[in-house]
């Protein structure tokens, strides 16, 4: 008796890519056209994977240039552009093989890929660090030298100090560490990628938590930047302590 549709559909979504060939050649004589349509998806699951595997050895390519250094540490900051909020950086060392897929500049992911490659790259990296620059220090010495204070503060939390840096665009002062910027940084080295991840998540976590300290700003949705109902906020409201004040004076008083 031939396999309904519901229990071949759920094998082949089941399926890893090396188990779906196999489970192609099971069914590919079946003559419902269901069938033969469940395996056209699972065949493009296997492209797209394929695709995405040739997308990640092109990201490793200055991992590999740099392959001489024992720990090449990717840096990368999230939060230059808001209204409200600290600049976080992150530094991040994956292994030398690592098989981590989907990394990518964090602003091209999803929230929720972006919350599961978190995960990931806290379990599988050698070594993570995390830097902050508050708003008030951002007022006091501009939002460039506090995104550098951030980054130094980032590799400084590493449990490893770096032989190298792959830093998204910038070349980071009084860092002794040899450095590499590469401009779009983030969508070129899986190691830039994972650093630019692991800052979003956190930031973004930290404005959701303000948001319910500070709720008329709509922090969880805009995480700080210049949204409407954000603007309109500080229009009625004025600043609250998180907002940086050099950055919102055509909008109100402070």
């Amino acid at each position: 008796m031939a396999e309904d549709m519901k229990t071949i559909r759920q094998k082949l979504q089941a399926a890893t890519m090396e188990e779906l060939p196999v489970l192609f050649l099971q069914y590919e004589m079946d003559p419902r056209t269901g069938v033969h349509k469940e395996i056209e998806k699972a065949r493009r699951r296997i492209a797209a994977y394929e695709k995405e595997l040739a997308r990640m050895e092109e990201i490793k390519k200055y991992e590999r240039e740099y392959s001489a250094c024992a720990h090449i540490c990717g840096i990368d900051e999230v939060g230059r552009g808001p209204l409200a909020g600290p600049v976080v950086a992150g530094a991040v060392i994956l292994p030398k093989d690592c098989d981590i897929l989907y990394i990518n500049d964090s602003k091209k992911l999803s929230e929720k890929k972006r919350e599961e490659l978190y995960e990931v790259i806290l379990e599988k990296a050698v070594a993570v660090g995390l830097g902050y620059s508050t708003p008030k220090r951002i007022d006091e010495i501009n939002i460039l030298q506090a995104t550098y204070e951030a980054m130094r503060e980032a590799v400084g939390q590493l449990s490893i100090v770096p032989d190298l840096l792959l830093n998204d665009a910038v070349t980071i002062p009084e860092v002794a560490i040899r450095q590499v910027p590469i401009i779009k940084g983030d969508a070129k080295s899986i190691s830039i990628g994972a650093a630019s991840i692991v800052a979003k998540v956190t930031r973004d976590r930290l404005m959701v938590q303000y948001d319910e300290v500070y709720p008329a700003y709509g922090f969880a949705a805009n995480k700080g930047y210049g949204a409407q109902m954000h603007i309109e906020a500080l229009k009625k409201y004025g600043p609250c302590p998180i907002h940086r004040k050099t950055f919102i004076t055509h909008f109100c008083e402070v």
